[in-house]
């Protein structure tokens, strides 16, 4: 029997294996950002500090996954809200369930911080994760707007 994948929360020894990861998700959507802001990001989500993540590792510790998620206080519950981010599972290690398991860690993080919802957006042409988001979760009837600031 094959060991399980590692799911953990990613630490700042991480940095190696999160940048190639968070590289590989920002071609998935054809985006470059600045170092600095790379920079910033991984800072923020290794130290817990308004953004957390998990990281997803072979038995052998190769990186195949990422999460990154947030809360925020809601008007409508006491508890607040989870929003899934980011996540990424490398085109290699697809089929090994490690989107669903991203998100169940997710979803326990958030049920343990007292949320009352885990929510998150994906881009319409993204076929495969819908698929996923489909059996995993009801899709929200609301239409996104937004204005670059």
């Amino acid at each position: 029997m094959t060991p399980s994948p590692l799911i953990r929360a990613i630490t700042p020894q991480d940095r190696p294996a999160w940048d190639g990861l968070w590289q590989g998700y920002l071609s998935f959507y054809e985006v470059h950002l600045a170092a600095d802001i790379t920079d910033a990001t991984f800072a923020r989500v290794s130290q817990g500090n308004g953004i957390n993540g998990f990281i997803a590792l072979s038995p052998e510790g190769a990186p195949l996954g990422l999460v990154h998620y947030t809360f925020h206080p809601s008007t409508w519950s006491k508890g607040g809200y989870c929003y899934l981010e980011d996540l990424f599972v490398k085109p290699e290690a697809r089929g090994l369930r490690l989107g669903r398991a991203l998100i169940t860690a997710t979803e326990t993080a958030a049920r343990d911080y007292g949320a009352t919802r885990l929510y998150w957006n994906t881009e319409e042409f993204n076929g495969t994760a819908r698929r996923l988001y489909e059996r995993l979760a009801k899709r929200a009837p609301f239409v996104r707007y937004q204005i670059a600031l």
